[in-house]
């Protein structure tokens, strides 16, 4: 059996190995490193994948979610509302340009920001809402919304671990996430669903005014060169990276098959069993699986995480420590924010191995292990 790893990009990339390298020779050839060709093509590629109108292509997720929060023109002091189960670069770049994070609940079920909870949390100070597609699975946009346009809020998609995933709305139309909001981000470093070999983002959007914003905040605030009309940025996708990404865009609705392929059968492995949890899949959303995430009750699950390790399993604690409790947000007075729901999560969820080459030898020894170590507990 290969070696376990909780991504394999090795493997992938051996699979389009010709590809990728006659696609990256191509732009040396072409010395073209920064808004080159590679970079034009792909912004229309995803434009036409996605749906949307603008694709911003720049230099990382991080990147794509200041910017966002930059074209919107908040002041200091104004409040966002976000939920603190997520990865910390949701919630940094609120703080990084002086503006207020307000930290919700998440639903259980989902792990994605709860939409009651951000219509409890609105005051007159709120000025953005950022819903999070956690794990893979979709937050619930049309509720988010219809409270976010009844207080007209603007609402920016982080969509970094949801690329390609579907929402399913009550008229019966899907959209793409990250396409519904205001403004959508995303990232497209290696181990995302879709992942260049280096750092990498996107932002959308279907407003015209904005897109203008987004561009010029992403290139120094200029619209026409050396005219600079707005604090801006050096933020872009370089053409490298845009070249690698035109080769796996076509492939990615296949990666993600493959990948709800691998969570079915992890699914099946531990259905039944009381004290495992495994992802829940809401009507609305089609869950691409950048994380599977396990919820487990009545285990150790610090330990169960060593001993897949001593049998050469990996997995990974996402996130060990909510972002309301890091210490970067004392002086934000994240300690006042009391999130039950998100402090039980931290203590119980645990992520197995998931890419889109797992084989059914390594699902059967991976899932056999867990099994091992929790029917001893």
């Amino acid at each position: 059996m290969q070696p376990i790893q909780m991504v394999d990009l090795k493997q992938q990339y051996a699979k389009i190995k010709a590809e990728v390298d006659a696609a990256i020779q191509e732009v040396i050839n072409s010395t073209a490193f920064i808004h080159g060709k590679a970079v034009q093509d792909f912004a229309a590629a995803l434009s036409k994948y996605l749906g949307v109108k603008h694709v911003i292509p720049c230099a990382n997720g991080t990147d794509a979610l200041q910017i966002a929060l930059m074209a919107l023109d908040l002041k200091p002091g104004d409040e966002v509302i976000t939920p603190s189960f997520t990865f910390i670069a949701t919630t940094e770049v609120i703080a990084l340009l002086n503006l207020t994070p307000v930290f919700v609940e998440v639903d259980p079920k989902t792990y994605c920001i709860d939409p009651v909870a951000i219509e409890k949390a609105i005051t007159p100070k709120t000025k953005a809402i950022i819903p999070v597609h956690l794990y893979g699975h979709a937050a619930n946009m049309e509720a988010i919304l219809e409270i976010a346009n009844r207080h007209n809020i603007p609402v920016i998609e982080d969509n970094a671990q949801a690329i390609g995933g579907d929402i399913q709305l009550s008229d019966g139309t899907r959209k793409k996430t990250g396409t519904l909001g205001t403004i959508g981000t995303t990232s497209f470093f290696p181990s995302k669903n879709l992942g260049c070999f280096g750092d990498g983002g996107a932002i959308f959007t279907n407003d015209d005014k904005l897109a203008e914003a987004l561009h010029m905040v992403a290139n120094h605030g200029m619209k026409k060169r050396y005219y600079h009309e707005r604090v801006g940025c050096n933020s872009r996708l370089d053409s490298i990276q845009a070249a690698i990404l035109n080769v796996k865009l076509p492939l990615l609705d296949e990666y993600i098959a493959a990948r709800r392929s691998a969570a079915d059968f992890y699914d099946k492995a531990f259905a039944g069993n009381p004290r495992i949890t495994v992802p829940y899949r809401a009507p609305y959303s089609s869950h691409v699986f950048h994380q599977y995430t396990l919820l487990l009750e009545g285990v150790n699950r610090d330990a169960l995480h060593q001993f897949l390790a001593d049998h050469g399993i990996p997995s990974m604690i996402y996130y060990p420590v909510p972002a309301h409790r890091q210490k970067m947000f004392e002086a934000f007075g994240g300690s006042r924010f009391e999130l039950k729901t998100t402090d039980w999560l931290t203590e119980r969820v645990l992520s197995l191995p998931m890419h889109t080459e797992l084989s059914m030898e390594q699902l059967q020894f991976i899932t056999g292990k867990v099994l091992e170590f929790i029917n001893k507990q």
